[in-house]
């Protein structure tokens, strides 16, 4: 049962690894309402800041799972790994769009995770906060220069971990940027998903996240995958932007719809096993969303979204 639950919690931990407002703001001179002349020393209230000419309308965030993604990968022009699920969603959006109207960002970021099978590689805990503090440096700095710009925040697995944590603190009223600048959330295979929280555009789940999955047991995985934390739901349920928070999973993914009871047998284990495959289809998979794969449906979605804004 012991080398079981090794098994399992390996597996589990390698897979979850693995609008608004665009009007330009003018700056204006400041104007004596009043019949009489200004008392000394008194000025008018300062406009809100303008939006440079130069600022992208918006800004859309991919954000590549495991193995998808490097630290030093050009952030407009990635080309860590050419196969990365996300290029499928991200270079038709720089296709369709002029980069002056609508800049595509992908993380760079040390995407790895240290285990029994590659102890040279970054632990997953450092690869998530690095990507996550890079993340939000970049909406943060983007924000107060282009301070009317809107954001589509995209991700799959290790990725999709990453972009749900930061808008689970934008939504809760803690995170980089306000939420009214977020138009959207649209992840693929988190690890860390929740039926009831967010919109789930596809089929019916009966699994969670496998970090979820795995908390009640996460010392356990720690002995295994040194560095890799089970963190469990997140904090806010994506707060105020969980009716914009798209989930995207294929069902029996082991790493977004794993079985609570996980733990319990050899028939879960080899329920994870057999399941290990669905992570890598999603850009084939016609069995996640009805009559489309979850690459063209964000990429519909992103369009929709952009051309609204």
């Amino acid at each position: 049962m012991r080398k079981t639950l090794t098994v399992v919690a390996v597996l589990a931990v390698l897979a979850v690894i693995g609008v608004g407002v665009t009007q330009f703001l003018e700056s204006q001179d400041g104007i004596d309402g009043g019949t009489g002349g200004g008392q000394p020393g008194e000025s008018d209230t300062a406009a809100p800041p303008a939006q440079p000419d130069w600022c992208p309308r918006v800004e859309v965030i991919s954000a590549p799972g495991t193995w998808e993604s490097a630290a030093d990968d050009d952030p407009l022009n990635p080309t860590a790994n050419p196969h990365s699920f996300m290029l499928s969603v991200s270079n038709p959006l720089k296709e369709a769009y002029a980069p002056e109207d609508v800049k595509v960002w992908t993380l760079p970021y040390t995407a790895q995770f240290k285990n029994i099978n590659a102890q040279q590689e970054m632990s997953y805990d450092d690869s998530r906060n690095e990507g996550t503090a890079r993340l939000e440096t970049e909406l943060r700095d983007t924000h107060a220069s282009c301070p009317a710009t809107q954001f589509l925040l995209t991700g799959f697995s290790q990725g999709a971990v990453i972009v749900g944590d930061v808008a689970d603190k934008i939504g809760g009223g803690t995170g980089a940027i306000p939420a009214d600048n977020v138009a959207g959330v649209a992840i693929v295979a988190d690890g860390r998903r929740e039926n009831g929280v967010g919109i789930n555009p596809g089929f019916d789940l009966g699994g969670v996240g496998a970090e979820i999955a795995l908390q009640p047991v996460s010392g356990l995985v720690q002995g295994i995958v040194p560095g890799a934390t089970m963190r469990g739901p997140r904090e806010f349920g994506f707060g105020s932007l969980a009716d914009r928070t798209y989930q995207i999973c294929a069902p029996n993914d082991s790493i977004c719809d794993a079985p609570r009871d996980a733990l319990n047998g050899l028939d879960r284990a080899r329920g994870l096993i057999e399941a290990n495959g669905v992570h890598a289809m999603y850009a084939s998979n016609t069995g996640v969303i009805a009559d489309t794969t979850a690459n063209q449906w964000l990429v519909d979605w992103a369009r929709q979204k952009i051309d609204q804004i």
